[in-house]
């Protein structure tokens, strides 16, 4: 049996990047999938697509209970959903600190609450927040994006405590550098891309479809134990002091 076969998952942010390659590799696991996103996600047998914001706690509501209508209830949860601010403390418009907070960290306040109706009515179920491990240590002038993630890490903590009592499991994924249209920025600058990727010690970027293959393994009953829980996948980076860059492989 696939690892989601007959399950109803509900991911946000899907219509690019860790998102998307997560809702992909849910449908080929055998989930039905609701997929919001702000700018749309195609329908298809197994996805219904829904176009909205995950900062309004009606948006949320309404996912889950798409899921419900359209596949039949919910198991799965995947808060993917995300957004940046660089500047520093000085210098950032606050109206960025607050968007970062809003969609980093009440949007999964939100979508947490929202779906515990359904998963308490399937008698249990599994939430999954990409976070970053820009949540786990700080990063010069990116404050407000280092408070947002940081606090999203122990709202999923705190959350699964509440919560494991009703079998609800609630996890976090701290992605290092990976390749996706929120690090265009870095990914297209050669020096930069080079030098963040010196510092990792799989000397690489990680791609979406790396990342989403954690995150479903996190929803699926193969992590049953598994709650509170932030798991690291930075090819290495946070094992690092910082003090010094790993030693590159001969010929890279």
């Amino acid at each position: 049996m696939q690892a989601h076969e007959g399950r109803v998952a509900i991911v946000t942010g899907a219509g690019s990047g860790i998102g998307r390659a997560t809702t992909e590799l849910l449908v080929e696991q055998g989930a039905s999938v609701v997929a919001l996103d702000r700018e749309g996600v195609v329908d298809a047998e197994h996805v219904a697509a829904v176009i909205g914001d995950v900062t309004d706690e009606a948006v949320n509501e309404h996912v889950v209970q798409t899921a419900v209508e359209r596949f039949g209830g919910l198991d799965a949860v995947v808060l993917n959903a995300g957004t940046s601010a660089s500047g520093r403390i000085d210098e950032l418009d606050l109206a960025q600190f607050d968007r970062a907070v809003d969609v980093n960290v009440r949007a999964v306040a939100l979508g947490i609450r929202a779906a515990i109706p359904a998963m308490r009515a399937r008698g249990g179920g599994a939430i999954v927040v990409t976070a970053s491990t820009s949540g786990i240590a700080g990063d010069p002038a990116m404050w407000a994006y280092n408070t947002s993630k940081g606090a999203a890490l122990n709202l999923v903590r705190s959350a699964a405590l509440d919560l494991g009592p009703e079998n609800i499991r609630v996890n976090a994924v701290a992605p290092g550098p990976t390749e996706t249209v929120m690090t265009s920025g870095l990914t297209s600058a050669p020096e930069r891309f080079e030098g963040l990727r010196r510092r990792i010690p799989l000397q690489r970027w990680a791609q979406p479809e790396e990342i989403a293959a954690v995150l479903a393994f996190l929803v699926s009953p193969a992590a049953s134990a598994v709650t509170g829980a932030v798991v690291p996948a930075d090819g290495g980076i946070t094992a690092n002091t910082g003090q010094f860059s790993p030693a590159p492989k001969e010929g890279t």
